[in-house]
C-alpha cells in the first residue's frame, strides 16, 4: 500500500538545525521514497513497509542522541500512485 507521511522532527535543544538537516539527508538517502521538506515537516511518500521499517529505524537512532519530539500524520495513497 502506498501511503505518505508528513513529518515534524523537533529536537529538544538550542542546536536544532544540525540534527533536523541530518534527519531528512538519512530520509533522502534512503531508496524508494520520495521525499519533499518545507519550513515546517517533511514528506515521505512510498511503500507503507519501506517507509515503516526505516522510521523504526531512524527514529529510535535520534531518541538515543538526544531528547526529541516527533510528530507524524499518516495518509494513504489514491489509486493514481498519490
Amino acid at each position: 500500500m502506498k501511503i505518505s507521511i508528513d513529518i515534524s522532527y523537533y529536537p529538544l535543544t538550542e542546536d536544532y538545525i544540525g540534527p533536523i538537516k541530518s534527519f531528512i539527508k538519512k530520509l533522502k538517502n534512503h531508496p524508494g521514497l520520495e521525499v519533499e521538506t518545507n519550513s515546517m515537516s517533511t514528506q515521505i511518500r512510498g511503500e507503507h513497509d519501506i517507509i515503516f521499517a526505516l522510521l523504526a529505524e531512524e527514529i529510535p537512532a535520534v531518541l538515543d542522541e538526544r531528547r526529541a519530539a516527533f510528530v507524524l500524520k499518516i495518509i494513504k495513497g489514491n489509486d493514481k500512485g498519490q
